[in-house]
């Protein structure tokens, strides 16, 4: 079964730490994404661009509204996600323990909904 590992932090912790600090999170995230192919659950992943850069469309009343930036009320933000496929919840929330996001910020786990099932 395939989960999103959705991981939320405050933006401004990185930005906070000193070169080297950032250098050991940064190799935190690799080995992380190493050990998943290694176990050969990766399915994807990738960091996302600061929220500043968001653009968010609605549709109202037949109207497309094109609007800069996002509309949240926290300082965590979607930061970056992890696509794996395991066989169960229980692992999922394995891996997502191990996630470097999980120990300054927070990993959501959620099943994937694939079209077609109901």
């Amino acid at each position: 079964m395939e989960y999103l590992l959705l991981i939320h932090a405050d933006p401004a912790g990185l930005q906070a730490l000193r070169e080297a600090e950032r250098s050991t999170a940064l190799a935190a995230y690799g080995a992380y994404t190493q050990a998943l192919q290694t176990a050969g659950v990766a399915r994807g992943g990738n960091r996302l661009r600061s929220a500043d850069a968001t653009t968010t469309v609605r549709v109202r009343g037949g109207k497309t509204e094109v609007l800069n930036g996002p509309f949240i009320e926290t300082r965590e933000q979607l930061g970056g996600y992890y696509l794996i496929d395991v066989p169960d919840l229980d692992t999922a929330l394995s891996w997502a323990a191990r996630c470097p996001g999980a120990s300054h910020g927070t990993v959501e786990v959620r099943p994937i909904w694939a079209m077609g099932e109901s």
